[in-house]
């Protein structure tokens, strides 16, 4: 009997994620900075271009191709607004007042618009089993593309080369961990469900065949 493919196999060809690196069922092996924005309209004319020299540099020191994803998604304020209403008791009166002031001006404005966000991210390969890994094998020099380890160091290699130039353009870069890679895999293919269903465990507590029941120091918390 042939089995059949997964998913996330077949459709999203995801083989597996692991150590923040994200192995593709063709092999390619891949990490994700996310970064942060800077309003370029405003900073002044010379702070914008040492921003453009800063990115020109850091693009013309690559040695390896990177990806830019840019993602536009509605903002969801509904948890703010509630932590904000929640807090209004325990406040005085004027503070009170404010916040629930601010809670609904926020559930007004979200009525009436639909909020959006851009988030950017950085998808960085490592070298694959051809093209220039494969010549810089041959030599003695250079990760091998077969090994766990040595794809876990040249992606970190790569991720830490990019913050650091990214910090000179002003930018700060966060590298996805497992969780936070299933979620961008997890909003990209399924959004809708994705802003329902969120995944925040350790991505062992998916697979694993026997769920564990709590143990006696978490029941009595």
């Amino acid at each position: 009997m042939k089995r059949r493919a997964s998913t996330q196999g077949a459709h999203v060809g995801l083989r597996s994620i692991q150590d923040g690196v994200v192995t593709m069922r063709d092999g390619q092996a891949l990490a994700v900075l996310v970064v942060s924005s800077v309003n370029f309209g405003l900073i002044g004319a010379g702070e914008q271009e040492a921003v453009v020299a800063s990115f020109a540099a850091l693009l013309n020191g690559l040695t390896f191709p990177v990806q830019v994803l840019v993602r536009v998604l509605p903002v969801d304020l509904e948890r703010y607004v509630t932590d904000l209403e929640g807090l209004a008791p325990g406040l005085s009166e004027p503070l009170a007042a404010l916040a629930r002031d601010h809670a609904l001006f926020l559930r007004r404005l979200t009525r009436q618009r639909t909020l959006l966000e851009r988030r950017f991210y950085l998808i960085v390969p490592a070298d694959s089993r051809t093209g220039r890994s494969g010549w810089r094998r041959k030599r003695g020099a250079g990760p091998d593309p077969d090994d766990p380890t040595d794809i876990l160091k040249q992606l970190t290699a790569r991720c830490d080369q990019l913050a650091r130039g990214l910090s000179r353009c002003g930018l700060s870069a966060h590298r996805l961990d497992d969780v936070e890679l299933a979620q961008l895999f997890h909003q990209c293919w399924a959004p809708d469900q994705a802003r329902v269903q969120r995944l925040r465990r350790a991505l062992t507590e998916y697979t694993a065949l026997v769920s564990r029941a709590p143990t006696a120091s978490r029941r009595r918390s």
